[in-house]
């Protein structure tokens, strides 16, 4: 690989990782995503020196979630 196709490969990483902190950041400012790890459902288990956390809840939201938008950007994707 010769350096100009590392400069490009590096500078696309960079992008990819400046649009995936922008989605993060606006990710954080939907109100229904701020009580993902504190649902119902969500184990979390303390003791002397541990802590535990299953969020059980949490992801069987998350799935459902990503699954709607998938199959809805498929679709579209398709016509």
């Amino acid at each position: 690989m010769d350096l100009n196709s590392l400069g490009r490969l590096v500078l696309l990483i960079g992008i990819g990782l400046l649009v995936l902190g922008g989605v993060l950041m606006l990710f954080s400012r939907l109100p229904f995503l701020k009580d993902l790890g504190s649902l119902p459902g969500d184990v979390r288990i303390e003791g002397k020196g541990y802590s535990c956390f299953f969020p059980i809840v949490s992801m069987i939201v998350l799935s459902l979630l990503l699954t709607l938008v998938l199959n809805i950007v498929i679709r579209l994707i398709n016509r």
